[in-house]
């Protein structure tokens, strides 16, 4: 499924929610998270149009998220800019914010990725950078090779 369709509106603090990502992380979360191992899915929007879909591999040392996981799950499909993700809980939890380590990692590799969050009738697309305001940029932050 690449087909992207949008819910009208969205508010002032967020624009419209792309309803097929939602659908393709529940899809994963409902039929691919199982047990304590795997609890959440991730689906991510390609430039292309494509969705690439992820779940985390939870351990007790801090296995990585969903989110983290569709990055390489991504790369490996030669997807290198997203530019929507969303993470979605099992057992119908719905949409789940990305944690902290998430939205820096998000932020370090897309900028200008866009996160669905929220709950319920309440889903929006905000910027990642809206989720890190005076954020750290490790790009910023390197020496120019010269």
């Amino acid at each position: 499924m690449s087909e992207k369709t949008t819910r009208s509106g969205g508010t002032a603090a967020g624009g419209p929610v792309d309803d097929a990502l939602v659908e393709a992380a529940a899809r994963v979360a409902r039929t691919r998270c199982r047990g304590d191992n795997h609890t959440m899915a991730a689906a991510g929007r390609a430039r292309d149009g494509r969705i690439v879909t992820a779940v985390n591999a939870y351990h007790f040392t801090g296995g990585p998220c969903a989110e983290l996981v569709l990055l390489g799950a991504a790369a490996a499909q030669g997807v290198y800019d997203l530019t929507t993700i969303v993470a979605v809980g099992d057992r119908d939890r719905g949409v789940v914010p990305p944690c902290g380590r998430c939205r820096q990692v998000l932020l370090d590799y897309f900028p200008a990725v866009d996160v669905i969050v929220g709950g319920g009738d309440r889903l929006r697309t905000v910027p990642i950078t809206d989720l890190l305001p005076e954020s750290y940029v490790w790009a910023d932050h390197q020496l120019d090779s010269e």
